[in-house]
């Protein structure tokens, strides 16, 4: 494939890609930024989603927007202003017009600057026809046209043609910066596996952009940005996101192979740290025991059980999540267990703003418990950083025994960087040893203490009567209870036991039991909250 003959070196660029939600924006993006890391350039970007669930198209409210900064040295930022804008429609364009230096380059979509398109954006006239784009070097390209023509003859009728049009973007893009074209083509095939004409669809478009760019007086000159040799250090690196850094066989189960103790996290799917509890339940190859909740507070409950089973407890959360768990979070400091609280903060108060990045939960981290539970705080400054934040926290957490915050945000958790890959041997050793002697007398202490009459005194001596005949040794025999006098059950019985929060004993028992799976379990109601008792025979009553 033919590029333009003129090449101008420079040390550093900034792109934008823009376009609706449907317009497949992130993806184009991922692809230029894997084929730039590829080239050995430092990077660094910044993927912006839409606050709605999904606007309607066309409209300002439906941008989504992916921007890249790469260059020959070393940066530590998405950039500022794009030096060039690629544009899918007019709302695109109009959303990201303000933050265009002069003599930026536009790249335009003029298929999409229809009269409907144009007044859904608030454009009175077309900025490609009047000086609204005059400070600028704008490329028109009929983006639309031009891939169906190329595809008229693979079989896709136009309507299944023009979806790849951001394919054809990127391949235009590809020539113009040289981004090698052998990655993305098999990446596309990768995911299209199983459908190879639209396999085949998006690798044509792809090429027909790099051709277009190669060949027309618009691109006459082409951009060149020589590898960041000094940026990165010796070894081996990989563009990496920071939820990525945090969750994948780098920071969190690096953290538990150094550790040993398995790694066990529990969480409630939520928008931007849900892709942790994604990319951790990839990995039951390396001990990793994940739990989905059905709500925050479910969630902690679950990391916690887990943590009193002896694992490396781990509960992600934004915003809402951070409030919620607090009581949780509390009881965890008082219990002196290790638990990972990875926060991903997002925009506004609890409930705002889920695909926005601010970091919202700080104050909330430091101070948000009730009496005295103060809690270690790490804060990643980079997505690739996340990597170390989170070995980090671990080793506070395992070492000082006590939850730790670890406070990322929705710009590190989708951004990205190149990431060093470290050797799993060469990471610091986290093994902690632990207690293995009993640290109370054989027989309960506790006096019993319960209103006269009261039904629990029946129960418990019912209990305590039958539990030696099951033929369990006490030490694989946990009782975790909730709240209220009923719920100091646990005291009275010569076992491990848990007093924990209102209504949340099933979900701590659950987390226990998957962190510690050869315990059966026996559950059963008390008059005032939810009790479980692991090691057990399996039954309920």
């Amino acid at each position: 494939m033919s590029t333009p003959a003129t090449v101008e070196q420079l040390d550093r660029v900034v792109i934008r890609f823009v376009g609706d939600s449907g317009d497949g924006i992130q993806l184009t993006g991922d692809r230029f930024t894997a084929e730039t890391a590829g080239s050995g350039n430092d990077l660094s970007t910044l993927p912006d989603f839409p606050g709605e669930i999904r606007a309607p198209a066309g409209t300002l409210h439906d941008v989504s927007s992916f921007q890249l900064h790469f260059a020959d040295h070393d940066i530590i930022t998405p950039g500022d202003a794009p030096d060039v804008l690629v544009a899918m429609n007019p709302a695109a364009l109009r959303a990201d017009l303000a933050d265009l230096p002069r003599g930026a380059e536009v790249v335009v979509d003029t298929d999409a600057f229809t009269r409907r398109a144009l007044t859904k954006a608030g454009w009175s006239t077309s900025p490609l026809d009047d000086a609204t784009l005059e400070a600028y070097r704008v490329h028109p390209v009929a983006l639309t046209t031009l891939t169906v023509e190329a595809l008229k003859d693979s079989g896709p009728t136009r309507k299944d043609s023009e979806p790849t049009k951001n394919m054809f973007a990127l391949g235009l893009l590809s020539c113009m910066y040289h981004r090698p074209t052998e990655g993305t083509e098999k990446f596309l095939r990768t995911k299209f596996a199983e459908q190879p004409e639209p396999a085949e669809a998006n690798v044509t478009a792809f090429r027909a952009g790099w051709n277009h760019g190669g060949t027309t007086e618009s691109f006459a000159v082409s951009y060149a940005v020589a590898p960041a040799k000094r940026a990165f250090a010796p070894g081996r690196h990989r563009d990496i996101s920071g939820d990525l850094a945090l969750a994948l066989d780098l920071g969190l189960v690096a953290a538990a192979e150094r550790a040993q103790p398995p790694l066990s996290p529990g969480s409630s799917p939520i928008t931007p740290a849900s892709d942790i509890l994604h990319e951790l339940s990839k990995h039951k190859n390396f001990g990793v025991r994940t739990f989905q909740a059905e709500d925050e507070i479910a969630g902690i409950g679950a990391a916690l059980g887990a943590a009193f089973g002896g694992s490396l407890a781990v509960t992600t959360t934004p915003g809402p999540g951070v409030a919620l768990k607090s009581e949780t979070i509390g009881l965890v400091a008082s219990l002196e267990l290790p638990l990972l609280v990875v926060g991903i903060q997002r925009g506004g108060p609890p409930t705002g703003l889920p695909t926005k990045t601010e970091q919202a939960d700080l104050l909330q981290a430091m101070y948000g418990r009730n009496g005295e539970a103060p809690v270690p705080v790490i804060a990643p400054h980079t997505p690739a950083d996340c990597f170390d934040a989170a070995l980090q926290a671990a080793r506070i957490g395992l070492a000082h025994r006590t939850p730790v915050f670890l406070l990322s945000d929705g710009y590190l958790a989708n951004g990205s960087e190149p990431g060093h890959i470290t050797a799993v041997a060469e990471l610091p050793d986290l093994h902690v040893a632990f207690a293995t002697t009993p640290n109370r007398p054989d027989k309960s202490d506790q006096e019993v203490r319960w209103c006269p009459g009261c039904g629990d005194y029946a129960i418990l001596v019912a209990v305590q009567g039958f539990m030696p005949e099951l033929g369990i040794a006490r030490e694989n025999i946990v009782f975790v209870s909730g709240i209220g006098c009923s719920s100091r059950f646990p005291y009275y019985m010569n076992t491990y036991g848990m007093h924990s929060v209102h209504g949340r004993a099933p979900a701590i028992a659950t987390g226990l039991a998957c962190a510690r799976p050869d315990l059966s379990r026996l559950r059963h109601p008390t008059p005032s909250a939810s009790c479980a008792t692991y090691g057990a025979p399996r039954t309920t009553g």
